[in-house]
């Protein structure tokens, strides 16, 4: 029904920067909030970053003033520019979107696949 396809991340240098995008496609009809949350290993899954529909941002403050949310409503995709990277955000970082099926009238959660990101001291 629906599909999110994650791209970027990989290996980057300290200091680097990469840029995550995610498309949400598929039986839509709305989508509200959108996100990006990673997980270290061992570590429990954090939000990042996340955007409303009408561009509200919040940032985690490990990333402020490094991170960038931004989306585009009509492509329905919601990209995470890094900068300033550190090794401590080294993780797999996950696209989270609520959205709303046609004919339907709940709320749902999806998330992406996942994509790693890798920063090397």
């Amino acid at each position: 029904q629906v599909q999110l396809v994650e791209s970027g991340g990989g290996l980057v240098q300290a200091g680097g920067s990469t840029r995550l995008s995610c498309a949400a496609s598929g039986s839509i009809f709305s989508i509200n909030g959108m996100g990006w949350y990673r997980q270290a290993p061992g570590k429990q899954r954090e939000l990042v970053a996340r955007i409303t529909s009408g561009g509200s941002t919040n940032y985690a403050d490990s990333v402020k003033g490094r991170f960038t949310i931004s989306r585009n409503n009509a492509k329905a995709t919601v990209n995470l520019q890094m900068n300033s990277l550190k090794p401590e955000d080294t993780a797999v970082y996950y696209c989270n979107v609520d959205l709303l099926l046609l004919e339907s009238s709940t709320w749902l959660d999806y998330w992406g696949q996942g994509t790693q990101v890798t920063v090397s001291s």
